[in-house]
């Protein structure tokens, strides 16, 4: 009889395998019957959910004071419904063909990023629900190197993949590789496509404000910039009724003698700026400021 750890396993592949085939059956269902399929998955995690449904909540909480309990509520279970509906929209862009993705995700100023595309180049991706639509769409139109996280389900992990590396062969580095390949890309002039605003706990990071939270903010983004005299270009992507649009914003550049510390507080403006212009499309699931500066209580210790 197989050990409980690996019965489990098995059994967790197995039900995730059951997902993955479901979501590439509803991939090629109606555009309409997607959505509404992913708002009803969305609504029904906000339900169930417990934990990750405190965790949005808190996090609007600190972030949005001004607006009423009733206000936040309602942008926590409009996240959620958008939360689902971009999960199951990655079926769809993993594997529909490359002329309908290109219908379904819009990206604009894009003379902005070939302007830049020959030069080292840092296109800033905050966690926006499009995130994965704009990096899909971008990468169809230029070869694209980005960092990833490693999932516990091989299964999972081998179908991510396959989806994020569809067009133009990307560079795809494991956060468990380091940073050197993303540095070499860098300087043969690959633009890389970074995601900046997780908190990945104190390690090469500084607390600088994000919504007045003193938040854990990694320096990758500008040590990178300082090292290879890359510019730094904001891509931000949205959900929108018919597919996703991603919109460039100027670029700019961390000169060598600017403090770290002065680069991070100007890329978390720059997000909370554009989250505050679609405050539900932001992951708010997210822990953003579970590291806290030394002798600071938890934000997210549950509440008597």
């Amino acid at each position: 009889m197989p050990a409980p750890t690996t019965l489990g396993f098995h059994l967790r592949e197995a039900l995730i395998g059951l997902g993955l085939l479901l979501g590439h059956a509803l991939a090629r269902t109606p555009w309409p019957m997607q959505r509404a399929f992913g708002s009803a998955l969305g609504s029904v995690a906000h339900a169930l959910a417990a934990s990750r449904r405190r965790i949005c909540r808190r996090n609007l909480d600190l972030c949005f004071p001004h607006l009423s309990k009733t206000e936040r509520a309602e942008i926590a279970r409009a996240h959620f419904r958008e939360y689902g509906q971009a999960l199951v929209d990655r079926f769809f862009l993993w594997t529909a063909p490359r002329k309908q993705v290109e219908a379904r995700v819009r990206l604009l100023g894009m003379e902005t990023f070939d302007a830049l595309k020959d030069k080292p180049l840092i296109v800033l991706a905050p966690h926006f629900m499009g995130l994965d639509a704009g990096g899909l769409r971008l990468q169809a139109l230029h070869r694209m190197a980005t960092m990833y996280s490693l999932q516990s389900s091989p299964r999972l992990n081998r179908f991510m993949l396959s989806g994020r590396s569809r067009f133009n062969q990307p560079l795809l580095v494991s956060r468990q590789e380091g940073m050197t390949k993303l540095v070499r890309a860098l300087m043969r002039h690959t633009p890389i496509y970074f995601l900046p605003d997780m908190d990945l706990g104190p390690r090469d990071a500084v607390f600088v404000p994000f919504f007045d939270q003193e938040a854990a903010t990694v320096t990758s983004v500008v040590r990178l910039a300082q090292r290879t005299g890359a510019y730094v270009l904001p891509l931000v992507t949205r959900l929108t009724p018919d597919g996703y649009e991603g919109r460039f914003y100027p670029a700019w550049q961390h000169l060598p003698d600017e403090p770290v510390e002065e680069g991070a507080r100007r890329m978390n403006a720059f997000i909370e700026d554009r989250v505050r212009e679609s405050p539900s499309q932001y992951l708010w699931t997210h822990r953003r400021f579970k590291t806290r500066p030394d002798g600071a209580p938890s934000v997210y210790r549950q509440r008597p």
